[in-house]
C-alpha cells in the first residue's frame, strides 16, 4: 500500500555504491545489513535507512565485549547463550541469514540484560558472529583473549540443559 519498489538505476539517480557504505559504516555492517533484509531468494527494496540499525547492533555487540565481568555467569546468561547457539546453528544450516542476524540481536540484548560479560560466554558468541561479521568477530576474539584466529575455532555446541527452563513467568 503506497510502497513502490524500484530497481537501482543510473537513469533514476538511485544508485548507491557499496564503497560509500563501507567507508561510512564498515564492511561488516554492509554485509550484515544485506543479510538482514530478508531471504536470499526474495526481492527486497533497497533502502539504506535501515543500515544504521544494523550498525548500532554491531556497536552494541562491541560494547558487550568491553564490559566489565562481575564474577561467574548467571543462569539467565548461560540460557541466553545456548539458545542463541542453537538458533544461529539451525538457521545457518537452512541458509536463513536474516534470522541469524535477528537471533544474534536478541542474544546480545539478553546477554547485556543478564550482565553476561564473562569470557566463557563471549568466546562462543564471537565464533557465532564470525560467518556474518568476520572482521568484527576477529577483533572481539582478541578482546576476550582468544588465541589464533576466530575462524580456526570449533563451532560451539548448544548444551541441552540450558535450552529448557525450570520456571516460566
Amino acid at each position: 500500500c503506497g510502497h513502490e519498489v524500484e530497481k537501482m538505476s543510473k537513469s533514476k539517480f538511485n544508485v548507491q555504491t557499496p564503497d560509500e557504505l563501507v567507508e561510512r559504516y564498515g564492511a561488516d555492517t554492509l554485509r550484515c545489513y544485506e543479510m538482514f533484509l530478508g531471504p536470499l531468494t526474495q526481492h527486497k527494496p533497497w533502502d539504506t535507512q535501515g543500515i544504521s540499525g544494523v550498525h548500532n547492533f554491531l556497536r552494541k555487540l562491541h560494547r558487550l565485549f568491553i564490559g566489565k565481568s562481575d564474577g561467574a555467569s548467571s543462569d539467565a546468561a548461560q540460557r541466553s547463550l545456548h539458545k542463541t547457539i542453537k538458533k544461529v546453528s539451525d538457521d545457518l544450516e537452512r541458509h536463513a541469514f536474516n534470522t541469524v542476524i535477528s537471533a544474534l540481536m536478541i542474544g546480545v540484548n539478553e546477554l547485556l540484560d543478564a550482565k553476561g560479560h564473562q569470557p566463557e560466554l563471549l568466546r562462543p558468541l564471537a565464533i557465532l558472529v564470525s560467518p556474518v561479521a568476520p572482521h568484527l568477530a576477529e577483533e572481539l576474539w582478541q578482546l576476550v583473549g582468544g588465541a589464533d584466529s576466530v575462524l580456526d575455532q570449533p563451532w560451539p555446541e548448544a548444551d541441552v540443559k540450558w535450552l529448557t527452563s525450570d520456571e516460566i513467568t
